[in-house]
């Protein structure tokens, strides 16, 4: 089976008004255009050391194609494509490339480099037309934080979790929507290095303005810990990999307090923790191998129903 490649480093953008070409690309091996039939997936890296697993289920997926991701165990070229201007969403070479491509990765970086291609673009079209049509996707760290219906930006750099619990309305509390449609995640933000850098405030915080902004029925995240991923299939029933933990929240029902200048209250919180062997399924709300428990947020503080008060 020949397998191409292709690297599409959107962690790479380095947006700028110079007259420097939209893009770089840097090829080894087979440039031919593969054919094959993939099948739809979507892999959600948490950021960190590589999952090999993940990337094993990833290129599986693909079948044989030629495959936009970051690192190229176990294939027989690789394309390493460098968007570096705005115009590169118009540039036919980059969007050819994309095109043609059957599985699609987005690699990790800065949120607010992703923010600059969210408005309707021929790349963005490509992108979404191979989600469409059944390409496995996947993205980690920062790359994680575009796949889902909502996400965090960093559109004014990040935040902390005691900074946005204290003010949901914090400058530093940006939040974006439909860069890409997977309709696994509609109603979903997602959130990366989860445990590492203690999170689960902020993206509480996140659920909150979603709730008070959006006025969904519910709101859900998906958060993972780094050299950990999440596996998808398109029945909604996801595997954990890697080697640390995944959580499923979900919220029904408006925040008590989220305004600005005042620290949130948000309860009605329900979280299901599982690691490596587990699994969850994103359509029922259920999952085997880790354990539910709820918590709440009372002026700011994070309380769990978990014995010792655990809130990750």
């Amino acid at each position: 089976m020949r397998v191409r490649l292709t690297s599409f480093l959107l962690a790479s953008l380095a947006f700028s008004q110079s007259r420097a070409p939209t893009h770089q690309s840097f090829l080894t091996g087979n440039p031919a255009d593969a054919k094959s039939k993939p099948s739809a997936g979507f892999a959600l890296v948490g950021g960190g050391k590589d999952v090999d697993a993940a990337f094993e289920w990833f290129v599986k997926k693909a079948a044989g194609g030629d495959v936009v991701v970051l690192r190229a165990s176990g294939a027989d070229s690789v394309e390493s494509l460098v968007i570096k201007t705005p115009e590169a969403a118009h540039d036919p070479t980059v969007i050819g490339k994309i095109s043609n491509a059957e599985a699609l990765f987005i690699a990790g970086g800065d949120e607010w480099n992703y923010v600059h291609i969210r408005r309707p673009s021929p790349l963005r079209a490509a992108m979404q037309s191979l989600i469409d049509r059944g390409g496995p996707t996947g993205g980690t760290s920062a790359g994680l934080a575009v796949p889902g219906q909502y996400s965090f930006t960093a559109g004014k750099d990040t935040v902390n979790s005691p900074q946005a619990l204290a003010n949901p309305y914090d400058e530093h509390v940006t939040i974006g929507t439909d860069f890409l449609h997977i309709p696994l995640l509609n109603n979903v933000i997602t959130d990366s290095r989860f445990v590492r850098r203690d999170r689960m405030g902020r993206l509480l915080v996140f659920l909150a303005r979603n709730l008070t902004d959006q006025k969904p029925i519910e709101a859900r995240a998906i958060a993972i810990d780094e050299r950990t991923a999440v596996l998808l299939e398109p029945t909604g029933v996801a595997s954990i990999a890697g080697e640390g933990p995944a959580y499923f929240p979900r919220v029904s029902g408006r925040p008590e307090i989220c305004r600005p200048g005042t620290p949130l209250t948000l309860r009605h919180i329900s979280v299901y923790s599982v690691k490596q062997g587990g699994r969850f399924d994103v359509k029922s709300s259920t999952g085997t191998g880790g354990e539910a428990y709820g918590l709440s947020v009372e002026a700011g503080v994070i309380h769990s129903t978990q014995s010792g008060g655990a809130t990750d």
